[in-house]
């Protein structure tokens, strides 16, 4: 990806989008964006002919998620769905290859890359920092994976301002958002209730495509309006997390009766790693025909919530629910940073909106605070 020198930013009018759309799809790609199904916003291939949801607003608490329609025209006046991008990046199921045994042994079929090239349109500032997330952990590390490189490369990236956060988000908190800082091929900025967007380009390839769409040099009040609407959502968070001495706060409390307390509550149902960008625990399954002649190794999504997740010979590590909700918490938002220099988490609130139980992480993390600061201080 080829970043692009800063720019212009430009208006698209209506139908800007749509023609925007368009000449991505004249790019080579095939498109995926937000969409209603099932009562939620989900992000599946938009058929040519389809058009972003309009007017669709959404309300988000723990364990609570609803939309609300009628209300503009704007198209992208709600936060981030139960899905993520992921689906896309690393599939829920992936055959990795066939093995075949016939006359001159056995013979193993690689499961050939998928050559489509995808353009996410409508991606937050929180999932950017997710897709970075996996990008260094698929692409440049020492778990680096050719199945994922193969996918990330044909992806071009229809970033969007988040200007309406949820009540569930604290985006602001990790410092992924709700302003984009990178990432995105090109960046769309809402300025009116299904009016003009901004847009600018992240990269060369954004840059190519913006310039085959019909567009005008912002002026200094769509400007001003794209900032007025940025201030207004960082004031709106519905959450907040404080970040400092989290880490070291989480190793220091593995032991705190509060992880009994959060497992009365929780099913171990793995809502929120399935709901997280950037949870990316899988099983690998090799099944047989009756036969014996045909094997196929499969990678499917797994979670660290699960009994199985942990088994070694003689039983599992984490047998206890306790065990399993630190073991996901503590890996989040502390160890993933020695693993990766980073914290795992993007501040989205998936986890939070779609637990049954409502169990809130940002809560938990306050109240192992409290804790903490209630503790006497150990000896030295």
């Amino acid at each position: 990806m080829e970043t692009a020198p800063p720019g212009i930013r430009y208006v698209l009018g209506d139908p800007g989008l749509p023609r925007l759309i368009e000449a991505v799809r004249g790019a080579g790609y095939r498109v995926a964006g937000p969409k209603v199904r099932d009562g939620a916003l989900c992000y599946e291939e938009l058929d040519p002919a389809e058009a972003l949801p309009r007017g669709i607003r959404d309300e988000q608490g723990p364990g609570r998620y609803r939309l609300k329609s009628g209300h503009d025209a704007s198209l992208f006046a709600q936060a981030v769905g139960p899905q993520s991008w992921k689906r896309y990046l690393s599939p829920p199921e992936q055959r990795l290859f066939v093995a075949r045994k016939d006359g001159s042994g056995l013979r193993i079929e690689p499961e050939a890359a998928d050559a489509s090239r995808w353009a996410f349109v409508g991606v937050r500032p929180c999932d950017l920092a997710a897709i970075r997330l996996r990008d260094k952990v698929f692409l440049d590390g020492a778990s680096a994976d050719p199945a994922y490189r193969a996918v990330r490369k044909g992806i071009l990236v229809v970033a969007v301002q988040c200007t309406a956060p949820a009540g569930t988000c604290f985006c602001l908190s990790m410092g992924t958002g709700p302003r984009a800082a990178g990432g995105f091929d090109l960046l769309l900025t809402e300025i009116g209730e299904g009016g003009p967007l901004l847009v600018e380009a992240g990269t060369s390839e954004g840059e190519a495509i913006l310039r085959t769409v019909p567009r005008s040099e912002a002026a200094p009040g769509d400007l001003a309006e794209a900032e007025r609407r940025m201030e207004r959502a960082e004031r709106s968070m519905g959450r907040s997390l404080e970040t400092a001495g989290l880490a070291e706060l989480l190793l220091r409390r593995s032991e705190s009766p509060r992880w009994e307390e959060i497992a009365g509550r929780c099913l171990a149902c793995g809502n929120c790693t399935m709901a997280c960008p950037t949870c990316f625990c899988t099983t690998v399954e090799d099944i047989s025909d009756l036969t014996g002649s045909t094997a196929e190794r499969w990678r499917r999504w797994d979670s660290c919530f699960t009994l199985a997740f942990s088994y070694i010979h003689g039983g599992s590590v984490r047998r206890a629910v306790p065990a399993r909700y630190r073991q996901w918490m503590t890996h989040k938002l502390a160890t993933w940073t020695a693993q990766f220099g980073e914290s795992g988490c993007v501040g989205c609130g998936r986890c939070i909106t779609w637990c049954p139980a409502g169990i809130d992480l940002t809560e938990e993390a306050r109240a192992l605070r409290e804790a903490d600061g209630a503790a006497p201080s150990p000896r030295t």
